[in-house]
């Protein structure tokens, strides 16, 4: 099935990635625009013309503007929202700061990025706690079977709900919302990985419900790299210990005054961001999104088509948007990954996964139909085994 009826997108020009290379992974490391690019090089450059006027005198406020127009953009207010590296550096925060007890249960879903199982282990071992990993059906039809799944396995000692908004595996949208609404009437706290969501789907955190949320700025938002923000709704904030002990941690401090100095930093990442909030406000930015959903939808069908093997999901951007796991014969995931960068040039994860394994297809605005045809062909040339046969 050739993906060559979607056209080609208008800012396809505005990356600075390797033309021989297709990268179908933005979801891991992402890219910067031209203008994101260019605004951080700015930075950097005056910064190094006068690095106390912005570290010593200019700092706070050019970074209560950056938090400003982000929670504008995340619906949220700015005083519930801190500037973090990444979403691993705010989720540490927060798990490292909950004072759970023996016998205690943090409640997450058989989806979530590894690095933060790690984590919830690490967090739950230390206190005598309990890490609990629902495992969620797939195929799945409804998006009510996984909030049933999930609530399943709430129990009298659940004290925390960890959740990805978009899963970094299986690259579905979970149902957070009403997750979070059943949550907040049993005095369940929520936490969300929402790494993949800010940039690839609308968001309102204040609306969502969630008590917690981390992500990173560099993947969808398309900012640059060691970006990214920690929401905690109001009722938390005491509890929550910023990642570094350093300068507004003082007995009595606020959230925002524990989190606002981490030591000495480049901020210019941190101020690039509204520029790359800029980029995704345009039409020009909805037209690729609506563009690269197309591709991821129509690649699926070509990969499941190839291989007979039924997708995870509906076919809807309920489920899925711009990043798009599809199940594989099962194989070295690590190994065919490899081989598709260095024989035919595409970076995909590969993945084991339920027995089998997964390959995500992320798509951005600088991706082609061609880019998606290669990748279909190239998984029919190393694929030489026989083809399941399930559908």
């Amino acid at each position: 099935m050739s993906t060559s009826a979607v056209a080609r997108d208008d800012l396809h020009d505005q990356f600075l990635l390797d033309p021989g290379l297709v990268h179908l992974n933005h979801g891991g490391f992402g890219a910067c625009p031209r203008p994101v690019f260019d605004a951080l090089q700015r930075w950097q450059r005056d910064l190094e013309r006068h690095p106390s006027a912005m570290l010593s005198h200019g700092y706070d406020a050019l970074m209560e503007g950056v938090r400003e127009r982000l929670a504008g953009f995340l619906g949220c207010s700015a005083r519930d929202l801190v500037l973090v590296q990444n979403t691993t550096a705010g989720l540490n925060a927060v798990a490292r700061s909950l004072r759970l007890r023996p016998g205690d249960e943090v409640l997450a879903t058989d989806h979530e990025y590894e690095a933060m199982d790690l984590l919830w282990q690490h967090v739950c071992a230390e206190a005598g706690a309990r890490y609990v990993r629902q495992r969620l059906p797939l195929p799945v039809e409804d998006h009510g079977d996984l909030v049933e799944a999930v609530w399943s396995a709430v129990g009298p000692a659940t004290r925390v709900i960890f959740l990805s908004h978009i899963t970094s595996k299986t690259a579905i949208t979970l149902p957070v919302a009403e997750i979070c609404r059943r949550a907040r009437a049993a005095g369940i706290m929520t936490v969300v990985d929402g790494a993949h969501a800010p940039g690839q789907i609308p968001l309102r955190l204040d609306a969502l419900g969630v008590d917690v949320y981390a992500a990173s700025c560099h993947k969808w938002l398309c900012g640059p790299r060691s970006t990214g923000f920690l929401y905690v709704r109001p009722e938390y904030q005491s509890g929550i210990l910023a990642p570094l002990i350093s300068h507004g941690s003082q007995p009595g401090s606020t959230f925002l005054e524990r989190h606002r100095w981490q030591g000495t930093r480049d901020p210019s990442a941190f101020l690039a961001l509204p520029t790359a909030i800029d980029c995704q406000q345009t039409p020009a930015w909805d037209a690729a999104r609506r563009r690269s959903h197309e591709l991821a939808r129509v690649a699926r069908a070509a990969v499941s088509e190839l291989f007979h093997l039924e997708p995870f999901t509906p076919d809807s951007d309920d489920w899925f948007v711009q990043m798009v796991s599809v199940p594989l014969p099962p194989c070295d995931g690590a190994a065919m990954r490899r081989r598709l960068w260095t024989e035919h040039r595409i970076d995909a994860p590969v993945r084991d996964w339920a027995g089998g394994s997964l390959i995500r297809v992320s798509v951005n605005a600088y991706n082609t139909s061609d880019d998606l045809d290669r990748l279909v062909d190239a998984l029919g040339a190393l694929f030489t085994t026989p083809r399941a046969a399930r559908r």
